[in-house]
């Protein structure tokens, strides 16, 4: 039934020969898509600000990324058994109208612990958006356009990050903080409408079982692992929240595992991970998220805590790095279907980590063209390495559980991201710390603040330097099904014929 449902789909999009069939549905997805990334570069420019408006420290703000990111993680395993119990339309149209209100409600928070809970909240109705929406595309595109076809996807998404910080900046100088989650009003309505009009109504699956131990043990072994990475990276890895947090997190997750393995329909496809090429795909995707997404929250914090600059001027700052992306995302989707993965991933990786250790060496007052000559190397490594490496790692799993893989990989990307930007806050801060300590008295206290910032860049260049090596092993898409199903086979197949 699903084999007699992708042969329409791909007769739709090929019958023409142009793009024109995907587009409408495209761009409600995208849309969808954008508004999530938005809100969260939005509020990565407004930390600064939001600390001093609720009166507390970068800690507990920090907790408002964090919460956001674990409330994506915890619900987006879901994707799979709500799109084969309700259909992925509806379910993608409920999860933005859920994401607006959340949206809504922080835009009213009145202290840091209701917008910790109302991030929460928000994060729970926007985690499937992502999962779905690839999905979705994954499925419209023809298996010899599908490496352009994501890329193309990944240009309106890079405009996100581009106008993210601008329009952040200029609503919380100009305006008020509030406007960064109100803003996601007028585009969700857009969306919604974009989405009931033009996307397909997809079969449901008549036998969709809930794992209701997968659902208990992933949101708790997740975030009490991100708990006790923020504690130890903070604090002490021997305190007691580092402890019982890894602990208690590291217990659940080895439960998880095995919960699902020994599932009949286990909540998140674990048994894709035999794949010798979705493995390695996978861990790098990790190693990049970590090493892009850990570092791009402290490049707006150095740019405004030390360099003192406005949160708009912040965001024309990052603005080379989103349009370098777009650049590199339609070279990169384009090369992917000729070339495969293996070397645009390591040379965006090179160029990422070479731009890190550059801006390892940042100084109080090192000039603005050397820190956006950086930020643009690093947008056009992850440009040219993010949707190669989705692609491939869908491509490394059997057909039919696309739909599952999505949910596991997205699940698994937000996990690291929140496990990345707890980790280095809390290295950030215990550094500066150290460093505070080792200094003279009567010293500038913003080189000892400086050299925190240093460190994490550092940290996150040797991440980077390690997907560089990891690239080096990965096989191109043609052999990837080998390792799998036969239907993963046929699957790399098609995508080669388009060679």
């Amino acid at each position: 039934m699903t084999n007699t449902s992708n042969k329409g789909n791909s007769a739709a999009v090929e019958a023409p020969f142009s793009l024109k069939a995907i587009i409408p549905p495209l761009m409600a997805i995208i849309v969808g898509m954008i508004m999530v990334i938005l809100d969260s570069t939005a509020v990565n420019v407004a930390v600064p600000n939001l600390v001093q408006y609720f009166a507390t420290d970068l800690k507990t703000v920090q907790w408002a990324i964090t919460g956001y990111t674990l409330a994506l993680a915890a619900v987006i395993p879901l994707a799979g058994y709500m799109t084969d119990r309700f259909g992925s339309k509806q379910v993608f149209l409920t999860t933005i109208v859920m994401f607006v209100l959340g949206s809504v409600l922080c835009s009213v928070a009145q202290t840091s612990t209701q917008l910790v809970i109302f991030r929460v909240i928000q994060g729970l109705g926007g985690g499937m958006v992502a999962p779905i929406g690839m999905a979705m595309v994954f499925r419209l595109a023809p298996a010899e356009r599908r490496g352009s076809i994501m890329g193309m996807l990944g240009i309106p998404m890079l405009l996100a990050p581009a106008l993210g910080p601008i329009l952040s900046g200029w609503l919380v100088e100009y305006v008020s903080w509030h406007w960064i989650f109100l803003i996601n009003l007028p585009i969700g309505i857009v969306g919604i409408i974009l989405g009931v009009k033009y996307l397909p109504v997809t079969e449901k699956k008549g036998k969709a079982h809930l794992d209701i131990f997968g659902i208990i043990l992933a949101p708790l072994a997740f975030s009490m692992l991100a708990y006790g990475v923020n504690q130890g990276g903070g604090e002490s890895w021997t305190s007691t929240g580092a402890l019982v947090g890894l602990s208690v997190g590291g217990v659940a997750l080895v439960l998880f595992v095995i919960a699902e393995l020994m599932q009949k329909h286990p909540l998140l496809e674990l048994r894709v991970f035999r794949s010798s090429d979705f493995t390695r795909g996978i861990i790098l995707s990790w190693v990049t998220q970590a090493a892009l997404f850990g570092s791009m929250l402290f490049v707006p914090l150095y740019l405004q805590q030390i360099r003192n600059y406005t949160p708009l001027e912040t965001g024309l700052i990052l603005l080379p790095q989103a349009l370098a992306s777009g650049i590199g995302m339609p070279v990169g989707g384009r090369l992917f279907d000729k070339i495969g993965a293996r070397p645009l991933l390591f040379v965006g990786l090179s160029v990422i980590s070479t731009a890190l250790f550059l801006l390892s060496g940042v100084t109080v007052d090192t000039g603005l063209p050397v820190i956006m000559g950086c930020l643009t190397m690093m947008g056009l490594g992850m440009g040219l390495s993010m949707m190669p490496v989705n692609t491939h790692v869908l491509n490394s799993a059997p057909r039919e559980w696309v739909g599952r893989v999505t949910p596991l990989t997205a699940a698994a990307q937000q996990v690291v991201v929140s496990f990345a930007v707890a980790g280095m806050t809390g290295y950030l801060t215990s550094q500066i710390t150290v460093h505070m300590g080792e200094m003279a008295a009567g010293s500038n206290p913003l080189v000892a603040a400086v050299q925190g910032f240093n460190d994490v860049f550092f940290l996150s260049a040797c991440i980077a330097l390690a997907g560089v090596v990891i690239s080096l092993i990965l096989r191109k898409p043609k052999t990837a099904g080998s390792a799998g199903t036969p239907e993963g086979e046929q699957a790399d197949a098609a995508v080669m014929m388009g060679h």
